[in-house]
């Protein structure tokens, strides 16, 4: 079961990306169409509610902290779109609908994807609560670290490459590090810095982050190799199609399980400092174990 804090924040998220997104009937209305189309088509936003639950956990308020979880979200849909490509994964569903380039072609999803990285950054820089320029300055440098190639295009670079190929463990988590783990840390520390944390503070929580995040993909490994479609929302076994080293293949999905559950433990072990105000990120840790989909 979802967390009531996590339907709460998609809640706002969903109606606060409507907002920050050029309007669908501003021309050229393709691209602003394809953007609407991933932004605004589900999913759990998980990303921008960990900015929120982030931003509460060391007292600040959240309210102040919601355009950095909306640009979170565009970068995550950017980078769906363009890991859908033909070039990439070409994968036909996502979310339960024809994937982006399906609908508007390659060339407008490719595009639409670079104009939610930028247009994520734009808000970050012109719309930002007042009095918080020096801090989403800084969440911006966070964000911009997250995605470069260190971060989570370096982790598509290097998940591409080892398709088909023997991975160590060590290899492997590198590329899950980077391709999941690092934008989901990026989320935590992004809160937690336009909270106004701590340097022990965003410490703990880039700890929990690292958890959740290797956690999440192995989940995710997990999913591709035995869920149901419909449930998940996209087609399954790419994985295996693909001959990518998973977890889940190396390790087979009981003993793979059993790692996601060592790390969402040591994730919940890194919040003990925070008491009882990081009671839902606690229960959030809990429902990315348990997820379906």
């Amino acid at each position: 079961m979802q967390p009531s804090a996590l339907i709460k924040f998609r809640e706002i998220i969903e109606e606060k990306l409507v907002e920050f997104l050029p309007a669908k009937t501003l021309v050229p209305k393709s691209i602003h169409e394809a953007m609407h189309y991933s932004v605004c088509g589900g999913g759990k936003r998980i990303r921008g509610s960990l900015c929120l639950l982030a931003c509460r956990t060391v007292g600040g308020v959240w309210e102040k902290a919601i355009t950095a979880a909306c640009a979170l979200e565009m970068i995550h849909s950017y980078s769906l779109i363009h890991d859908d490509l033909p070039c990439m994964d070409d994968d036909d569903l996502r979310r339960g609908k024809p994937t982006n380039h399906r609908v508007f072609g390659e060339a407008i999803a490719l595009l639409a994807g670079d104009a939610l990285l930028t247009q994520a950054f734009k808000i970050m820089c012109k719309h930002h609560p007042p009095g918080m320029a020096d801090r989403y300055y800084k969440a911006a440098g966070e964000l911009a670290s997250a995605i470069d190639t260190t971060g989570m295009i370096g982790g598509q670079v290097l998940d591409l490459e080892g398709e088909g190929r023997s991975l160590t463990i060590d290899e492997l988590q590198e590329i899950h590090k980077r391709k999941t783990g690092a934008l989901i840390q990026a989320a935590l520390r992004i809160g937690a810095i336009i909270g106004g944390a701590s340097a022990e503070a965003i410490g703990a929580l880039s700890e929990y982050g690292a958890g959740i995040g290797l956690a999440f993909q192995i989940i995710d490994d997990l999913l591709d190799l035995q869920a149901d479609p419909v449930v998940l929302g996209k087609n399954v076994g790419s994985d295996v199609k693909k001959e990518k080293a998973t977890y889940a293949t190396i390790f087979g999905p009981q003993e793979a399980y059993g790692l996601a559950e060592e790390e969402i433990k040591k994730a919940k072990e890194a919040l003990r400092s925070f008491g009882e105000d990081a009671s839902d990120l606690l229960q959030l840790a809990d429902f990315l174990l348990e997820r379906e989909y």
